[in-house]
């Protein structure tokens, strides 16, 4: 049996017990808090990075695109409508006639050209009319080449929640994918499918091109728009998932969620 003396050295001992494991939690607690919170900033400052260099290149492919147009789609427009009127023959007023008329469906043709120049240096207004329209305007410049065949599907209804900055994210992946097949795969028919679902959008981009091995490939040749695909992807909790086998084509599946 303790004395009262030794109750009191026992109870003291108990309640300094107590308030140590009090304080090694709240210590814990504390710097588990404040871990977190410097995550969460990172990560935060991570994302502010990725978007600011998606809005960068987005601004240079648009000036891209609109430096190749000016060249060779309006630039030649305004050289045929020049030759055009400099070939009128005045002394035949029926071929000056036809000539006429001529330059005139050239000029259209090379104002419209321009105005669709001018909603493409509105990138952001672009996107405000939804991802949906933002992918459609891009696959118009695509498809003015010639050389794709581009099937553009879009199923389900998108949510009321809505996230401007996955948008351009998304946007921007779409862009640098079909680079890809600009630029590697010699395709001739491309398939992109925007599909809305809960919680969020999955984006598949098919193409019929030469297609590659994926573990064949080496880090520089990952790093030629794969890398900055997946990471911009991992940035906003996406996931992708990339199909290909030589001579098979290529299909890049990404979701995005949209919480």
């Amino acid at each position: 049996m303790l004395t009262p003396q030794q109750e009191i050295f026992h109870t003291v001992g108990l309640i300094s017990l107590f308030f140590i494991l009090l304080i090694i939690i709240i210590v814990i607690t504390a710097i588990r808090y404040h871990n977190r919170k410097r995550n969460h900033i990172m990560d935060l400052a991570n994302f502010q990075n990725v978007l600011l260099q998606t809005q960068m290149e987005i601004r240079e492919q648009t000036m891209q695109t609109i430096g190749a147009d000016l060249h060779d789609n309006i630039g030649q427009l305004l050289s045929l409508t020049s030759l055009t009127l400099n070939s009128i023959e005045l002394d035949n007023a029926e071929k000056a006639h036809q000539k006429i008329e001529a330059a005139i469906e050239l000029n259209l043709k090379s104002i419209k050209e321009m105005r669709l120049l001018g909603k493409l240096l509105h990138g952001e207004q672009l996107l405000k009319l939804g991802l949906e329209e933002a992918i459609r305007h891009e696959i118009s410049w695509v498809e003015k080449s010639g050389k794709y065949k581009v099937d553009y599907l879009v199923e389900g209804e998108r949510s009321a929640e809505q996230n401007a900055d996955k948008d351009l994210i998304l946007f921007r992946i779409t862009q640098e994918i079909l680079n890809n097949i600009i630029k590697h795969s010699q395709a001739k028919e491309i398939i992109i499918k925007l599909e809305y679902q809960q919680p969020g959008i999955r984006l598949q981009v098919i193409d019929d091109g030469t297609g590659f091995n994926i573990a064949d490939l080496t880090e520089e040749q990952k790093g030629m728009g794969l890398k900055n695909i997946q990471k911009r992807a991992e940035i906003v909790g996406g996931n992708i998932f990339i199909q290909s086998q030589p001579g098979e084509g290529t299909c890049v599946e990404i979701f995005i969620p949209y919480p």
